[in-house]
């Protein structure tokens, strides 16, 4: 009679499945759907509604949301943490039913929660993690993974003597081990101070670079627009934008335009009027000298610039300086949420 497999041979057949046929998505979702049933009188919560998200492979992807949006649900699921009511979801091409051993070993999960062993060294614990996921000792990457995450001076050191930071990165590193083609990173920074910030994304945009796909959750919207391709949106369960970066930036028809001027006024001109510029005092110059700034809101579907400077011009008025200031990841963040809520409360 046939023994059953062993299940460390099977993590380490699953490894030899990620430098075969890479899939043109790293992670899918269809109708993705999750119920949290109410306890104690409680009503039923529902996290994901039908969810429909497609992510493709070697980007560094953005997954935004306010609290409770169901950003950590959707994570928990494909980890096999938390099972889904209904729907389908795959990582790298395994159904996370399906194929749930394959599924798990394609991903690594870094969690918001500093879940590290204090009397553990860094390489004492990155041998421990390989060892859970069965990765045979001449095949564990310890010495590199402790390079790409900065701790190679610190591979001694006791985790509790280790900064907030490290400890950051110690979790990234825990969670690629098992050299899982995607990299799910929860709130990653939360907590973290700006210096040690920057040092943690410069690791994960590293890692992006040599072709693992990242997922990323955060609140600083300013990380999420400065570093990921593409975004999705995320509010009440339900995916309200999933564009890339640049798209989504054009979808907010704004911009406001600042333009410096040497006289000091106290209503717009005639030819400005129609722009209904605020007017702003304003002092420069090493005299003390006084003029005003134009702050102009404008579509630039329906207006252009040149006509905002071309009003200005005829009105006779001194251009000194103008600059423009482009819509901003917060900005849609901000209209997309409340008009999912306001399309929610009708």
């Amino acid at each position: 009679m046939s023994s059953a497999p062993d299940p460390q041979d099977a993590l380490s057949d699953s490894r030899s499945d990620f430098v075969g046929d890479a899939p043109d998505f790293a992670l899918e979702a269809e109708g993705l759907t999750k119920i949290y049933r109410g306890s104690g009188g409680q009503a039923e919560k529902l996290a994901l509604d039908h969810v429909d998200l497609q992510i493709p492979r070697g980007s560094l992807f953005g997954l935004l949301g306010p609290n409770g949006a169901g950003k950590s649900t959707f994570i928990n699921i494909l980890a096999g943490l938390v099972i889904k009511t209904k729907g389908t979801a795959k990582v790298w091409n395994h159904d996370i039913d399906a194929e749930t051993r394959l599924a798990r070993a394609s991903i690594g999960v870094v969690p918001q929660e500093l879940n590290i062993d204090p009397f553990f060294t860094p390489e004492e614990l990155l041998e421990v993690q390989a060892g859970l996921y069965g990765v045979p000792k001449r095949e564990r990457r310890t010495e590199e993974i402790l390079s790409l995450i900065g701790l190679s001076d610190k591979r001694s050191a006791y985790a509790r003597t280790l900064s907030g930071g490290m400890r950051r990165r110690l979790l990234i590193g825990k969670a690629m081990v098992h050299s899982p083609p995607v990299l799910v990173l929860d709130e990653p920074t939360a907590g973290v101070d700006i210096e040690l910030r920057q040092q943690l994304w410069e690791n994960v945009v590293e890692l992006n670079r040599r072709g693992t796909t990242v997922l990323l959750t955060t609140h600083y919207l300013e990380e999420a627009e400065e570093l990921c391709d593409r975004i999705a949106i995320i509010n009440h369960g339900r995916v309200v934008a999933n564009d890339d970066k640049s798209a989504l930036l054009g979808r907010l028809d704004a911009k406001t335009l600042r333009l410096t001027i040497r006289e000091r006024l106290d209503a717009a001109p005639e030819t400005l009027a129609r722009f209904e510029p605020q007017i702003e005092p304003l002092a420069f110059g090493d005299e003390g000298g006084v003029g005003s700034q134009l702050v102009i809101a404008y579509r630039p579907s329906v207006t252009h610039a040149g006509e905002i400077v071309g009003a200005l011009y005829e009105s006779g008025l001194t251009l000194i300086d103008l600059s423009t200031e482009e819509t901003d990841l917060e900005d849609i963040f901000l209209q997309l949420t409340r008009d999912a809520d306001a399309s929610r409360a009708a």
